[in-house]
């Protein structure tokens, strides 16, 4: 009976080294505890609960303990009884399949909290990819509206050369206009002057002529 407790201590201490480490068998024992613990029929009727669990482990290294004493008590012969050694393998491998259902528990959890960080770090990678990319296009528009400006600018310095060289002609036509009044003013003088000299000549050609 001995033999076998010791048997099955050492395949679960072999489960729990399996679980520590990081191998290619530790997906395979996961796995396989996690259809021992959905089968109807299974090894160990363990509560999933946390805090159960650790209080259990708790007891049973205290039974532990306390078998353990008894074997160092001189008034009990220094020895343990075949009672004792059963009590103290039972208890080792209630304590050892406590551990092995904590150890798949944790791994199964930290498995889940990877996928989670896998998803939110994904996540947060799209965001900065959409944040770089709208910061990109912002900076591509800030680039058109900059040269848009500048073109802005340029129009609005050809307008203000335009607009003076209107106001230069202004004056010019202005100035012209001017100009030709003066010159009609001066055209009908002349033309009023002239008329006055075809008179006096006329005048003057019949007095001619009367005193002729």
């Amino acid at each position: 009976m001995i033999q076998l407790l010791l048997l099955v201590l050492v395949a679960e201490a072999s489960v729990v080294a399996v679980l520590l480490f990081k191998t290619p068998l530790r997906k395979l024992a996961v796995l396989g505890i996690d259809r021992l613990k959905r089968g109807r029929r299974a090894l160990v009727a363990v509560k999933t609960v946390a805090g159960v669990v650790l209080a259990l482990l708790a007891s049973t290294l205290y039974s532990m303990a306390e078998v353990s004493g008894r074997a160092t008590d001189p008034d009990s012969g220094g020895g343990l009884t075949p009672t004792d050694q059963v009590l103290f393998s039972r208890h080792l491998l209630e304590a050892s399949l406590m551990v092995i259902d904590r150890l798949h528990q944790y791994i199964r959890d930290l498995r889940a909290f990877k996928k989670n960080l896998e998803a939110v770090s994904k996540h947060n990678k799209m965001l900065e990819e959409a944040k770089h990319g709208i910061s990109e296009e912002t900076k591509k528009y800030q680039e058109d509206i900059a040269t848009l400006n500048k073109e802005m600018k340029k129009l609005k310095l050809q307008v203000q050369e335009k607009t003076e060289e209107v106001h230069v002609a202004e004056d010019k036509a202005l100035a012209i206009q001017k100009q030709s009044e003066g010159l009609l003013i001066e055209y009908d003088r002349l033309l009023e002057d002239n008329q006055h000299l075809r008179i006096q000549l006329q005048s003057i050609d019949l007095k001619l002529s009367s005193s002729s």
